[in-house]
């Protein structure tokens, strides 16, 4: 299941939890395509909860969509983890190594609101 958040428009903020479904990548694809169409450089706030995997079926069609972003990347500039699972905190470690040029933070529940102001930067201090 998947929750758009509320952000300035320059940021993808979501909220995924459970299984991830074809579904949920399809909005949340559409979401990130509506913020590159309208700015430069783009940032992504993605809150984890309780995730189970990923429908396998749904792979393929999302890989459609996002390998072409491979010739984008430097279109990202923050991108911020929340994650309750150890394992999602590893593996976006792990992809942040991978693509050093994109600026990667992981963060713990707890520390939600201040992931969420980091990768919102100066917009969402002038909002508060």
């Amino acid at each position: 299941m998947h929750e758009i958040i509320q952000s300035p428009s320059d940021v993808v903020a979501v909220k995924i939890s459970g299984k991830i479904t074809l579904d949920d990548l399809k909005a949340i694809m559409d979401r990130l395509d509506e913020v590159m169409a309208e700015h430069e450089k783009v940032h992504v706030f993605a809150e984890t909860q309780g995730i189970e995997g990923v429908e396998l079926s749904a792979l393929p069609e999302h890989m459609r969509r996002a390998f072409p972003l491979f010739s984008q990347l430097n279109r990202f500039g923050r991108v911020a983890v929340v994650a309750d699972q150890a394992w999602i905190r590893a593996g976006t470690r792990l992809e942040s190594a991978m693509l050093p040029n994109i600026s990667y933070r992981t963060y713990m529940p707890e520390e939600r609101e201040e992931a969420l102001g980091w990768v919102c930067g100066p917009a969402m201090a002038a909002a508060n």
